[in-house]
């Protein structure tokens, strides 16, 4: 599997550790195992999963700008654990409802020593922090409306929304609420994955 995983990252610009690299492979092998019991992902392969997963996520990682990130409705830990893994320096808060998939994120950066993610169970509403994000990132949240209106509370006043998409509608932008903006749309390369992907960014009007 690590073979396979630096084989994908050298059709990249990204520069990855070997430390790096072993802590993306344990991350799938740990997903690997708890998904058979708790149903985290419905990607089945670890392979696939390499691709739809650890690389769909780590491509992201030259869009981040700032010091502390939140990944809302991060399911099993995506994109927040991959970027928190190419990351080490940034900080990550990891927001998710359900209690067996922050459990195993918990698991996660306990077994393979990843010391800068925060775990939170909560709805998004409902979550209060004490100061705002640089980026408030999300992968297969609902519609960008849904993402923005829910998650307004989050970033801090110069920071934005990042949504990693697969194909980019216009109409999602046309129903975006008045205070809210796309500033930009970056087309992403993923190697060996089929179909579009796109990092829609968003930030409140001045």
């Amino acid at each position: 599997m690590k073979q396979r995983l630096l084989q994908l990252i050298a059709k990249t610009d990204l520069v990855v550790s070997d430390h790096q690299v072993d802590q993306l492979v344990g991350y799938v092998a740990m997903l690997d195992k708890w998904n058979k019991a708790y149903n985290l992902t419905s990607v089945r392969d670890p392979n696939e999963m390499l691709v739809k997963h650890i690389m769909d996520s780590i491509v992201v990682s030259t869009h981040l700008d700032g010091e502390r990130f939140i990944d809302v409705g991060t399911g099993p830990g995506l994109p927040g654990i991959p970027l928190a893994i190419m990351n080490p320096d940034k900080a990550f808060t990891l927001l998710d409802s359900l209690g067996k998939r922050i459990r195993f994120i918990r698991q996660v950066t306990h077994e393979l020593g990843i010391e800068n993610v925060t775990a939170v169970q909560s709805r998004v509403e409902e979550f209060q922090p004490e100061t705002g994000f640089d980026m408030v990132l999300s992968r297969a949240f609902a519609s960008l409306t849904d993402m923005v209106s829910w998650c307004r509370h989050l970033p801090t006043q110069q920071g934005c929304f990042m949504a990693l998409k697969g194909q980019f509608h216009q109409h999602e932008v046309d129903e975006l609420p008045e205070w809210c903006s796309v500033t930009e749309v970056k087309s992403l390369q993923v190697p060996e994955l089929e179909g579009e992907r796109h990092l829609v960014i968003l930030a409140a009007k001045d």
